[in-house]
């Protein structure tokens, strides 16, 4: 796939997410394959206003690239002026978040709710693309505020018509959140009606399912959400499926303890111990979710109160998993848990 000048071939995007995407989190999918990544979504006001906590999210190493910064808005001026301001830093993409869900937001008539207004959303891509200079805008939308009110045609073609590079389009309404399962159908038909680039969104958890969306939409690309959620080997796993035919499956245990103490310890190199240890926590359960014990773990890890202890907790408990002597969990109860974003999540984004 070609974004201007940047081509990412067959790799995949990784979504921006707010709490997770941080340096450490794009390291480690980087490190697996993905494609572009993102900064966690950052306010726009907040970029203007030098808020200390914006332009630490905004922050990111040029090893990192290509990257993409999302913003967060809604009045055309302030987000066209954050985009001038974010243009010096030269990222890869900036993408204005359309779909984010969470009450707190669109209250403030931000994300999702921009929607329910295309030429809104279009008056905004023309003044981002206006002060981008050669870096590429994207939109980030979901179908519309509900099923009855779907009208992505619009909210897409608005984008496009204003200048927009490509669409991400996450195949849920914005009432949907996470409880619903995505129609994939509708970006088959946005990517029939557009000229720009589609990237297709919503529950992707495996190497199949990327091909999937590809068979079923004709999507330019994917992005991965919460299938990278201690799993950033979907990324490797998908390049080694189309380039082989073959899925290799999940590392081994042994590799997961590596990539996942590697994770933490970036973290609390990025963050210090203080702001990391609980993001660090929620890594650790959503790598060894799948493995038995669980639920043993869960309860284990809100005890840790620094990281040697959480080093030493994942050690054991691999150990354990390695030895045979945990007993098997429901596993469907805690994989769906963790589909809709009920499993040790912090945030609701």
């Amino acid at each position: 796939m070609k974004i201007g000048n940047l081509d990412i071939g067959q790799k995949l995007f990784l979504a921006p997410m707010a709490e997770v995407t941080d340096s450490s989190f794009r390291k480690a999918c980087k490190e697996q394959g993905a494609g572009v990544t993102f900064t966690q979504m950052v306010s726009a006001e907040g970029i203007i206003k030098n808020n200390f906590e914006s332009l630490r999210i905004l922050s990111f190493n040029r090893n990192e690239k290509p990257i993409g910064v999302q913003i967060l808005g809604n009045d055309p001026a302030i987000i066209g002026e954050a985009v001038r301001e974010i243009s010096r830093l030269k990222p890869d993409l900036i993408d204005l978040n359309c779909g984010c869900s969470v009450d707190k937001v669109t209250s403030c008539n931000m994300g999702s709710a921009l929607l329910d207004d295309p030429e809104h959303i279009g008056k905004i891509t023309r003044k981002m693309v206006d002060n981008a200079g050669d870096i590429p805008i994207s939109v980030k939308l979901r179908l519309g505020k509900d099923r009855s009110h779907i009208n992505i045609f619009d909210t897409a073609k608005a984008v496009e018509d204003s200048g927009g590079s490509l669409v991400v389009i996450h195949a849920r309404a914005r009432n949907d959140k996470y409880i619903s399962e995505p129609e994939w159908n509708w970006i088959a038909k946005v990517k029939e009606r557009l000229k720009i680039p589609v990237v297709g969104n919503g529950s992707i958890f495996s190497p199949q399912d990327v091909k999937r969306m590809f068979k079923e939409t004709g999507c330019d690309s994917v992005m991965v959400a919460r299938g990278a959620l201690g799993n950033p080997f979907i990324f490797s796993r998908y390049q080694k499926l189309i380039e082989t035919g073959d899925d290799p499956g999940t590392p081994d245990i042994e590799t997961v303890q590596e990539i996942l103490i590697k994770h933490i310890n970036n973290l609390e190199l990025d963050l210090g111990e203080v702001v990391a240890l609980d993001r660090a926590k929620k890594q650790t359960v959503w790598y060894l979710k799948d493995y038995p014990g669980i639920n043993l773990l869960l309860e284990n890890v809100f005890r840790v109160r620094n990281f040697d202890s959480l080093r030493y907790l994942i050690i054991e408990h691999v150990s354990k998993i390695q030895q045979g002597v945990l007993g098997e969990d429901d596993k469907v109860d805690v994989i769906n848990k963790f589909k809709k974003k009920v499993l040790f999540w912090l945030t609701d984004d």
